[in-house]
């Protein structure tokens, strides 16, 4: 039985040592020491392959307990793999603006994602109801039953979740088309009338002290959000977050995607397309209850 040869069998002897120059000496002993701590590290590694494959093939019992553990994580890691997989393949519907810089619309569909996660919108209250009437903003006050504003009320509504005084202020600068004379002009609150309001708002840089397209075109959407969630507060840098913030910078790279490939529809096929999906939420859920 042959031995295997041992750490300091590989040293030169003493005798040997004595005969060369010191640093001659010392150079050939690292060297020895280097080439046996080589040949130690190849053997464990050799061990730990056969080992590997002995564990891999020849172990049901260990294959089987990595079965169970990867069971017993199924619910903590699926549904967070799933959520991710919904929100980003969700048909989220377009804007019903037409025309515009891409990389503008596709933030305000990302705000919208956030702030309306909804099939139809522009017809969204606070709390998930639904509102037909687009003649002006619905200025209900709907009650916070949870997050830091619980006990209030918000009067959030449409697409962007717009409250009243806000609408008002924004819709006075920004608003294509308001109704009326005087102290009885109001500014319709329509698909498209909401998504201009938002588009001008957006690109007036005087508004956030930056210049919001540039930005998007660096690709600083970071700095832009962290930007508007002082007046959207589910943008990630907000007092309030939701089921979308963790995917908002996926969610705009698919609708600036979208927004760059895919042609505009004419503005009022989109508004009355927009329209008839606000009234048929209004029916479907009338007819429902």
């Amino acid at each position: 039985m042959t031995k295997s040869k041992s750490f300091h069998s590989s040293l030169p002897d003493a005798k040997d040592s004595d005969a060369l120059p010191l640093g001659e000496s010392l150079h050939q002993q690292g060297q020895a020491l280097s080439n046996t701590a080589i040949e130690q590290a190849n053997g464990f590694a050799n061990l730990g392959f056969r080992r590997f494959q002995n564990f891999r093939w020849r172990n049901p019992f260990a294959i089987a307990g990595l079965l169970v553990f990867a069971i017993a994580l199924k619910p903590i890691l699926l549904p967070s793999f799933t959520s991710s997989f919904r929100q980003l393949n969700t048909p989220y519907p377009p804007l019903a603006m037409t025309g515009g810089d891409p990389y503008v619309r596709a933030l305000m569909r990302t705000i919208s994602a956030s702030e309306s996660n909804d099939s139809n919108p522009y017809g969204l209250l606070y709390g998930g109801e639904h509102f037909s009437d687009l003649s002006d903003h619905p200025d209900r006050c709907i009650p916070i039953d949870n997050g830091p504003n619980q006990g209030s009320c918000s009067t959030a509504a449409g697409r962007y979740q717009f409250i009243t005084s806000t609408w008002e202020e924004k819709a006075q600068l920004y608003h294509p088309k308001p109704d009326g004379w005087l102290f009885w002009q109001h500014d319709p609150y329509d698909p498209v009338s909401q998504d201009t309001v938002v588009y001008k708002w957006l690109t007036d840089s005087t508004a956030w002290e930056i210049d919001i397209p540039a930005r998007l075109r660096e690709g600083k959407l970071d700095e832009v959000l962290y930007k508007l969630s002082g007046t959207w507060t589910s943008l990630g840098y907000g007092i309030e977050t939701n089921d979308m913030t963790p995917y908002l910078d996926e969610m705009y790279q698919k609708f600036l995607h979208e927004e760059r490939k895919q042609p505009n529809r004419s503005g009022a096929r989109a508004n009355s397309e927009a329209q008839r999906n606000v009234r048929a939420a209004i029916f479907s859920k009338e007819s429902g209850s």
